[in-house]
């Protein structure tokens, strides 16, 4: 037994990394990713580009655009004299949000009366626009709260600031709030999953297209052997590109891990055995390499979106919540980002590691009956 499991281990790492094609694909692929990502992924907005429409041109008016500049959020690309003006750089996509000041906004502050801005916000992308306008609002209150207090100081001498209730905000895990840190554990799992199950889709097929499909059938192998044959060897490279893709997202995006490695190690062999029984499962039932390739994107692409790396998963409706119980990437996302940016241990992380087992050993199971009926 062992020794037709050897044959098989040495066969399948012999026709990977005999074609240097392949080589790029299993490690530098992954580098390329997790770079792209760490640096394109984030939910940061930061140097929006913003026109300024200010019609009063006043000491008020200027102060108040100086203080969304020195927040350190907005960059002012254009000074614009008319609405047209604003209007077509807004269209064309150069801004992303106009500063319209209004004639009088000086004097209405002069005489207590409300002054108004208008902050208009390309809503194409929702996320940005909201970020934008909170934004917005704060730089406009703190500048009210001065006004306020500068004009009672004149007009009492003296200024006593009343009582108030201060906010005091502390962030657990993420204390910078910054989003690489959230998406660069996330983006592990992906690759991770889209690497071996590019691999494991075509294993089998690949014997059927090339002829060699007959010659395993005569042999003494059995259909455990075989499937065992073929996932070990795309494990190893698993496992391989997760240290490779940690090395990096550690050492370079600066990505704290404060849980324990070998149990990060130990999920990770779980979630393989998902993704590598789905791999195995989509190729036994192939009949082209082509026709297994589309069928690892129809379920690649789906298991991304409802999986919570970039959409929040109560946000979606009931029914396509209750079919994310069913991706595994759902599990392994909470167990990346609890070892790496929590530091949680088997004590909360058993549900996840207990569902991507069952999950791992059914979806074997089922490659192995399959493969069953194709030798049959």
């Amino acid at each position: 037994m062992f020794e037709r499991i050897k044959h098989m281990l040495i066969k399948e790492f012999i026709q990977v990394f005999r074609d240097p094609k392949m080589k790029g694909v299993i490690f530098m692929m992954p580098i390329i990713q997790v770079l792209v990502f760490g640096y394109a992924v984030t939910t940061d907005v930061k140097h929006v580009a913003t026109a300024v429409y200010d019609l009063d041109n006043s000491v008020a008016s200027r102060e108040l655009v100086a203080r969304f500049v020195k927040s350190g959020y907005f960059d002012i690309v254009e000074y614009v004299g008319e609405e047209r003006r604003a209007r077509e750089l807004v269209d064309r996509g150069k801004v992303n949000a106009v500063l319209r000041i209004n004639y009088g906004f000086e004097d209405d502050l002069r005489a207590g009366r409300t002054a108004q801005l208008q902050v208009i916000v390309d809503g194409t992308d929702s996320n940005t626009a909201g970020i934008v306008l909170d934004y917005s609002s704060r730089i406009a209150s703190q500048f009210s709260q001065k006004v306020l207090i500068t004009r009672l100081t004149r007009l009492k001498g003296m200024y006593e600031e009343p009582a108030r209730v201060e906010l005091e905000t502390r962030a657990w895990f993420n204390e910078n709030l910054e989003s690489r840190n959230f998406y660069v554990p996330g983006v592990i799992a992906i690759i991770v999953m889209l690497i071996t199950l590019m691999l494991t889709s075509m294993a089998v097929v690949r014997e059927k297209e090339i002829g060699t499909m007959e010659q395993i059938i005569v042999t003494p192998i059995t259909s455990g052997e075989f499937i065992l044959g073929k996932t070990v060897p795309f494990a190893l490279i698993g496992f391989a590109d997760v240290i490779l893709i940690t090395v990096i997202g550690v050492f370079w995006f600066g990505v704290p891990i404060r849980g324990n490695l070998a149990l990060l190690f130990a999920a990770t062999a779980l979630y393989l055995m998902t993704t590598l029984g789905v791999g195995l499962l989509i190729s036994t039932v192939s009949h082209t390499q082509q026709q297994a390739m589309m069928s690892t994107f129809f379920f690649y692409f789906p298991a991304v979106l409802l999986s919570g790396f970039m959409f929040p998963i109560r946000n979606m409706p009931v029914i396509i919540q209750w079919f994310t119980y069913l991706n595994p990437l759902r599990y392994f996302l909470v167990i990346i980002r609890g070892i790496f940016l929590k530091g949680v241990g088997p004590s909360v992380l058993w549900p996840q590691m207990l569902a991507l087992a069952v999950m791992g050993l059914i979806t074997l199971w089922l490659a192995t009956r399959r493969f069953k009926k194709t030798l049959a």
